[in-house]
C-alpha cells in the first residue's frame, strides 16, 4: 500500500513526533530541500536525556527545551494527531485540521511518568516551570523513594543523591539486576556499585504494594509505603520510574494490523511499516529488537529519510541493522557507567562523554540555536 510519487515537487513528508528521531528526520529533510511538516504536541524539542538533572538542579530545565519554530519555521505545526487517514493520505489533528502527505514518518516515541518524560500538550515555559517546581519538592524532602531500577530509576537515584548527598535515597526494584538487561553484566554490577558508593539504599527483588494509593512527585512527610512482602517504609517523596509504554494513540486506529501487542509498529528492514511503502516508523514506536534510545532513533531517522529519497530516485532501499549495544548511564554529573559497541567503558570516559553535560551541546548545535 502507499501512493507512488512521481517528482520531488509533489513530495510532502509529514513527521509525527518531535523527539530525537523526529527532529533528526526533519533536519535531514530540511537539508535535502524536501517539503515536510513536523508535528508535535509541544512547541519545543525536549532533550529528555537531561530531564532527570532538570528534576534536581534548579535553573537547569530551561536548557532542556529548544523551540521548534526557531529551527523549522512554518514547517512546524503544534498539535495532537488524532488519526491517520491512509486512504486520503492525510494526518488529522485534534480540532479537525488535516495535513496531507506523500510520505509519513511516525516518531511518536514512548510515554512514561514525569519527570523522566514530559509529553504534555503545553508550552515549553510550562515545562520549565514543572521541572522547577519539582526541584522544590526534592529540596523539601528529607527522604526520597525511587520506584523502579531500570536505567531511568538508576540515573534518577544517582542524580538526587549527587545533588543532595544529605538526603536519604532508597531505590526499590522488582528484580535483582539493575539497569537495562541489554547491558553487559559487569556494567550493571558497576551501576550498583556506584549507587552504593553514593549512599543510595537498595531494596531489590521487592515491589511497592500500595503504589496506586500513594501521591507521587509531591513531598508529604512520612508517607507509609508497604512492599508485597510486607515490609514497611517511610518516605517524604515518591518518584516513579516504571511503566513506560509506546505512544500509539496517533496511529492505533489506522495501523492496528501493523502493530505488535506492545503497540509498537512492525517494520521491515527498511523501516517501512508493515503493509505500506510510503509509511516509515522511527525510534521507540518501532518493534526493532534493541534498547529504546535516542541514539538509535537518530540512526533510524537517517535510514527512513534516505529511503524516501532512494524511492523517489528509483534506487535500492537502505536496510537498518542492529549492532552491539552502546549505552551510557549518567549517574550524577560526576560519575557514570556504560559500554561502547559492546565494550565496557571506564567511568571517567562516561563522565566526559555524557554525565557532565548530558549531550545538551549536541542538540542545541543540531537545532542551530544558541544554548542559554
Amino acid at each position: 500500500m502507499g501512493g507512488q510519487v512521481s517528482s520531488v515537487d509533489s513530495v510532502h513528508v509529514v513527521v509525527v513526533g518531535g523527539g530525537f528521531g523526529g527532529v533528526a528526520a526533519a533536519q535531514q529533510l530540511k537539508s535535502r530541500a524536501l517539503n515536510f511538516t513536523l508535528i508535535d504536541t509541544r512547541d519545543a524539542f525536549h532533550h529528555n536525556v537531561a530531564s532527570l538533572r532538570a528534576a534536581v538542579q534548579p535553573g537547569f530545565a530551561q536548557r532542556t527545551f529548544i523551540p521548534f519554530a526557531d529551527t523549522f519555521g512554518d514547517s512546524f505545526v503544534q498539535g495532537r494527531v488524532e488519526r491517520v487517514d491512509v486512504d486520503r493520505q492525510t494526518v488529522v489533528l485534534r480540532g479537525g485540521r488535516e495535513v496531507p502527505f506523500s510520505h509519513l514518518i511516525l516518531c511518536t516515541g514512548t510515554d512514561g511518568p514525569f519527570p523522566g518524560k514530559f509529553n504534555t500538550e503545553a508550552s515549553y515555559q510550562s515545562g520549565v516551570r514543572a521541572y522547577e517546581d519539582f526541584t522544590k519538592q526534592v529540596q523539601a524532602a528529607d527522604s526520597v523513594l525511587v520506584v523502579g531500577g531500570g536505567s531511568t530509576g538508576v540515573e534518577m537515584a544517582a542524580e538526587i543523591k549527587t545533588e543532595h548527598p544529605e538526603k536519604k535515597v532508597v531505590l526499590i526494584h522488582s528484580r535483582i539486576g539493575l539497569a537495562d538487561p541489554e547491558l553487559l553484566p559487569s556494567v550493571r554490577r558497576q551501576a550498583k556499585e556506584v549507587l552504593l558508593q553514593k549512599g543510595v539504599e537498595l531494596l531489590l527483588g521487592e515491589k511497592v504494594d500500595n503504589l496506586s494509593q500513594l501521591q507521587l512527585n509531591v513531598t508529604n512527610k512520612n508517607m507509609e509505603v508497604t512492599t508485597e512482602r510486607g515490609q514497611t517504609l517511610s518516605t517524604d517523596l515518591i518518584v516513579c520510574c516504571t511503566g513506560q509504554k509506546v505512544n500509539s494513540a496517533a496511529y492505533d486506529s489506522s495501523f492496528s494490523a501493523s502493530m505488535a501487542d506492545s503497540g509498537a509498529l512492525k517494520v521491515n528492514q527498511h523501516l517501512q511499516v508493515q503493509g505500506f511503502t510510503n509509511v516509515y516508523a522511527v525510534g521507540d514506536c518501532t518493534d526493532v529488537k534493541e534498547p529504546k534510545m535516542a541514539y538509535h532513533a537518530q540512526l533510524h531517522a537517517a535510514v527512513a529519510v534516505s529511503n524516501i529519497v532512494n524511492s523517489l530516485r528509483g534506487k535500492e532501499l537502505t536496510s537498518y541493522h542492529t549492532g552491539n549495544v552502546t549505552m551510557l548511564l549518567a549517574m550524577g554529573r560526576d560519575d557514570g557507567v556504560g559500554q561502547f559497541n559492546g565494550l565496557k567503558l571506564p567511568r571517567c570516559v562516561v563522565v566526559l562523554g555524557k554525565s557532565r553535560d548530558l549531550l545538551l551541546w549536541k542538540s542545541w548545535r543540531e537545532m542551530k540555536q544558541q544554548q542559554p
